[in-house]
């Protein structure tokens, strides 16, 4: 995204348009190759005209007093052009640029990998919408950003991404929120362009695994080492409810002895920078002494081996195929399973799991409770049927 502009103050005169010899003086101003003209009220012989100059004949008596007015006359329409080109300046690319500049120390690369994604969304947009590279802050207004968003509701991936949720919208509306919310605390605008823009997020339901599915995918051994190695993180996960890259960050200095004398994790997580404190349950610690000082891990200086997420994805595909459940394996859902299956299922409060979860409100852990919710329904559904069973044999003994 880049703006240039060429800018040129002409004076010229219509000879067609001249009386008895006299006619107005024009001026002609050029900005990025469109022109406008317009006749100032000042007049001159078509004869004392020097079009090569721009101006009168030198030797023409009134010449000095014509031109040094012609000059005022540049030099206004200069200084305004000027004037506006200090606003100009103020880009959305430039935006974008400084918040990179000001913002890369404090955020982690996956979050600034997200602003460069939407900053390519807002590129393709203003190149196939608007015709242009760049827009200038200004600009952005209600209809832009209704614009943007039909835009990106209708965008068609041409690779093998699927089209975007509406929650994947709204994500890259808020990144573009977070841009003139900067721009305003910057004073380079004056009014907020999101004021009447109502963010419209749908509820999602969070995959996670039951105990079954948990069970399932950990006693499971696979023929290729690479899925051997993905399972163990996944599960690795599942009990202790680490992102994948607060995962890939583990260290040895992460793993330290708690107040009861047991393993626990403590760190920082990347994404929020909230301190987490894990104590490390038998499965987790059995994992972990599996990959303890692997030649793999220690090139890195990590405790597990570090992979791609693109990787780490698509093997979790295939343990998923593998071990026939149909929900789509992340580390999303290996969190959510800690959450859910492993902790607040077995009456760890939720105040402790929100702790170990590394949230930084109570709210953000209460998704859950509807969790809790279902499976107290499909226990005691399971718990009726029981019983009916039961009744049904002591009728017919």
């Amino acid at each position: 995204m880049k703006t240039s502009q060429s800018f040129g103050v002409h004076f010229t005169i219509k000879k067609e348009k001249a009386k008895d010899g006299v006619t107005n003086v024009y001026v002609s101003v050029t900005i990025n190759k469109e022109r406008i003209h317009f006749a100032l009220k000042h007049y001159v012989k078509v004869d004392n005209w020097d079009k090569g100059r721009g101006g009168l004949k030198i030797k023409v008596p009134e010449a000095k007093e014509t031109n040094a007015y012609l000059e005022q006359v540049k030099f206004t329409i200069t200084t305004y052009y000027q004037g506006e080109e200090v606003e100009e300046t103020f880009s959305l690319s430039k935006l974008m640029d400084y918040h990179y500049e000001t913002a890369a120390a404090a955020l982690t690369w996956s979050t600034l990998k997200h602003y460069a994604v939407t900053r390519r969304y807002l590129e393709k947009f203003l190149k196939e919408k608007r015709n242009t590279t760049d827009i200038r802050i200004n600009d952005i207004d209600y209809k832009f950003i209704i614009d943007f968003e039909t835009y990106l509701r209708n965008h068609k991936p041409k690779d093998h991404q699927r089209p975007m949720n509406n929650n994947g919208v709204m994500k890259h509306l808020i990144r573009l929120r977070k841009m003139t919310t900067l721009a305003l605390k910057l004073t380079w605008i004056s009014r907020d362009p999101f004021k009447n823009y109502k963010f419209r997020y749908k509820k999602v339901e969070t995959a996670f695994l039951n105990q079954k599915e948990l069970d399932s995918i950990k006693g499971k051994d696979f023929a290729v080492d690479r899925l051997n190695i993905v399972r163990d993180l996944f599960v690795f996960s599942c009990y202790t409810g680490l992102s994948y890259i607060d995962l890939m960050n583990l260290k040895e200095s992460n793993i330290t002895a708690g107040e009861d004398g047991a393993q626990w994790i403590k760190l920082f997580r990347q994404k929020s920078n909230e301190p987490t404190n894990i104590p490390i349950l038998p499965v987790a610690q059995q994992i972990l002494d599996r990959y303890l000082r692997s030649d793999r891990a220690e090139i890195t200086g990590t405790l597990f081996p570090n992979l791609s997420n693109q990787k780490v994805n698509s093997y979790l595909k295939e343990i998923g195929l593998m071990n026939g459940i149909k929900k789509v394996l992340t580390f999303g859902v290996a969190r959510h399973t800690f959450a859910t299956t492993v902790t607040l299922s077995n009456n760890v409060p939720i105040e402790t799991v929100s702790k170990m979860m590394g949230h930084t409100k109570i709210a953000t852990t209460q998704i859950y409770a509807w969790v809790l919710l279902k499976k107290i329904s499909d226990d005691m559904g399971q718990l009726k049927k029981i019983i009916e069973n039961k009744q049904t044999s002591n009728e017919e003994e």
